[in-house]
């Protein structure tokens, strides 16, 4: 299959709902988790210009960089440390709107104003973590929430865990 990606316009949740079914598209028939969240990032990343999205993996107690796309990353996140290890050690999604007001935020990079991280849930477990950053303040909302969550169901569902 041809991996192109057809960018909608309108508003956010339009956005996204035309995204769905191309993701589901370029991961239905691929089973290999790691490809499938390299091309989930590129997709969220093409589609919404955010500055960094991508994956944190648990292994060994912490979280270890995954596929992503924007600007190098920080590499292995604690447990309950910044958003990503509090996204994990909570298993839910956590959106702040301002970087610099969340207590204990790693700043990978001082461009990241806000952020949202979602757990990757497999039969009951945090596996990892999904991590969207902006440039901008007050980027992200329950409309992110919702599709971003969407799209790792299709993910895991997907992908052989």
């Amino acid at each position: 299959m041809a991996e192109d990606l057809t960018r909608a316009t309108g508003t956010k949740e339009e956005q996204y709902k035309a995204l769905i079914p191309q993701v589901k598209a370029l991961i239905d028939y691929e089973s290999d988790f790691v490809a499938n969240m390299a091309n989930l990032a590129a997709a969220l990343k093409e589609q919404f210009d955010f500055f960094w999205v991508g994956f944190y993996l648990v292994k060994e107690e912490q979280l270890v960089l995954g596929p992503f796309q924007g600007p190098v990353a920080c590499t292995r996140i604690a447990h309950n440390r910044g958003v990503c290890g509090t996204a994990w050690a909570k298993a839910e999604t956590i959106i702040v709107p301002d970087v610099d007001a969340f207590p204990g935020h790693i700043a990978c990079s001082s461009l990241s104003r806000s952020e949202i991280v979602l757990p990757v849930m497999h039969e009951g477990n945090c596996i990892g973590v999904l991590d969207v950053d902006s440039a901008d303040l007050n980027s992200f909302d329950e409309v992110d929430a919702q599709y971003l969550q969407e799209m790792i169901t299709i993910l895991t569902a997907a992908s052989d865990l």
